[in-house]
Formats: C-alpha cells, sequence, structure tokens
C-alpha cells in the first residue's frame, strides 16, 4: 500500500478541483459516515448456513444466501446511488467513488462534466451487460466522474502506475488500476461479492476473481492477491456497513457477506 495519507490524498484532491468548483467530501471518522456509525443489522440467522464451512463448501453456501437479491433495472441503479452514495455533510449530492469529491446527485448523464455508474467489475469481463443482474448490482456499482470512470475503462486491479489527474491518489498504466488507499477494501469486497453471487447458473456467466491482469473480455477480475491484501488493510467502517444495509433494506434485499464477515474472505481464497 502507499504510504500517502487520506488527509494528504484530500487535500491534494480539494487543491486540483476546488478551482473548477467541485466539492470534496471532508475526510470523515467512522462516526461521521452516513445514516449513523451503528454496527451492521445483520439479520439474526442470516448466515447460519456458512457456520463452520470453507473453501468451496462456503463459497456455495454464500452464493445459496445472498443469491436470491432482487435485481434492479439499469434506470433505477441512478435513483439508488443517490441514496446509498449520498454524501454524509449534504444529502443532496453523491460521493464520487474514486476522487471521494462530490457533485449534485442530479447532475448524473454521460457529459464530461457529470457523473455516470461506474461498474467496478467491468462490464466487458463477463460481458453481462446492463440488464437487469450482475450490470446492475449496487454492490459493484458505484458513482463516478465520467472522465475517471473512462481512465479505468476495463482495467483489472492492481498497484502502480502514473496517477490521475482528475482523481489525486488513484494510478493507472496500461493493464491496471489502482484506487486510492480509502476505498481500497471498499473495492477489494465489491469484486468478491460479485464472484460469489454470480456463479453461472442464472444464465450469466460465472465470475471469478483470479491473480492476472489483462483479463479482457474473459469473466475473471484481477488481481486476487492484492485484492485480498487491500481487504485486510482497508477493513469494513461504518460508512460501508451502512450502505450494505441500505442495499439490503431498500434496494435489493440481500448483503455482501465480506463486509458483515471479513474473515470469509481469506476462508475461501
Amino acid at each position: 500500500m502507499r504510504a500517502k495519507s487520506k488527509a494528504t490524498v484530500l487535500t491534494a484532491a480539494s487543491a486540483a478541483l476546488g478551482a473548477v468548483g467541485i466539492a470534496i467530501a471532508p475526510l470523515a471518522s467512522s462516526a461521521d459516515q452516513p445514516l449513523g456509525a451503528a454496527p451492521a443489522e445483520i439479520p439474526a440467522g442470516y448466515y447460519d448456513a456458512a457456520e463452520g464451512k470453507t473453501g468451496p463448501e462456503l463459497h456455495s453456501a454464500l452464493h445459496g444466501i445472498i443469491g436470491n437479491g432482487e435485481h434492479l433495472t439499469y434506470d433505477e441503479v441512478w435513483e439508488a446511488l443517490k441514496v446509498t452514495d449520498a454524501d454524509p455533510a449534504n444529502a443532496a449530492n453523491v460521493v464520487l467513488i474514486y476522487s471521494g469529491t462530490t457533485m449534485p446527485a442530479d447532475n448524473n448523464g454521460g457529459g464530461q462534466d457529470q457523473w455516470n455508474r461506474e461498474h467496478t467489475w467491468a462490464q466487458s469481463h463477463g460481458d453481462f451487460g446492463t440488464s437487469p443482474g450482475p450490470g446492475t448490482d449496487l454492490f459493484h456499482l458505484r458513482p463516478c466522474e465520467v472522465g475517471v470512470n473512462s481512465t479505468r475503462g476495463n482495467l483489472d486491479f492492481d498497484e502502480g502506475g502514473e496517477e490521475v489527474p482528475e482523481a489525486p491518489g488513484n494510478f493507472v498504466d496500461g493493464d491496471s488500476f489502482e484506487p486510492r488507499d480509502a476505498i481500497k477494501g471498499d473495492i477489494a469486497r465489491g469484486v468478491m461479492y460479485m464472484a460469489v453471487r454470480y456463479d453461472g447458473d442464472d444464465g450469466f456467466a460465472d465470475l471469478e476473481p483470479n491473480d492476472q491482469v489483462g483479463n479482457d473480455s474473459a469473466p475473471f477480475m484481477g488481481k486476487l492477491s492484492v485484492l485480498l491484501a487491500w481487504h485486510t488493510a482497508d477493513p469494513p467502517d461504518a460508512g460501508e456497513q451502512a450502505r450494505n444495509d441500505m442495499v439490503f433494506d431498500q434496494f435489493q434485499h440481500n448483503r455482501n457477506p465480506f463486509i458483515d464477515h471479513p474473515e470469509y474472505a481469506d476462508a475461501i481464497w
């Protein structure tokens, strides 16, 4: 992990973006995250079928637990992200995943000064498009500036590269993208969720993480060893837990098990 602190990254982002009128979300402690800092509200018995399991058995059990989540349409995702990714300091804005800056929630679309829907598990890695299913799953969809979304493209996740000017603290090279430190674990847990949720038994590709980059159109996302390290270094905080609860309560009615039980990652991979 890079040595830059979250405060350093956000200060740089403010300097780079403040002049063009884009606000940056304040550096928040866990107590300042959306909808309060209560621990994740896991329904009683939700993970009973996973108890005592490891490896493929745990993977299969978790798939059975979360595989009945409801699918949104791609249009419905716009409105859902305005709720799940609202700026804790101003609910009329959304927090943009890679830069950490904020933008008016209603300024969504395809223009260079707007935000759109970033698929952290790239659509082309499994060719699932935007039909209801993996292409509309809130656990890996996040608001992102159009230009930064384009820079990330369909790259796998790894460390290294040149800093992204529009999103200080993020780095890109020819075959990978490295997100800022504050969200590395969030990204990793979204990828792991997708691998367990979409197992090839529902008409969609069997999505799996692997330990390489350059996966292109294959239904794989890398780099697993790096993602596992990010998952450990940046554990779930209260804001991520609150988002998990919102997706469960208000939208899909399933949960990300790697937020609720971070230990499941090492138990599977």
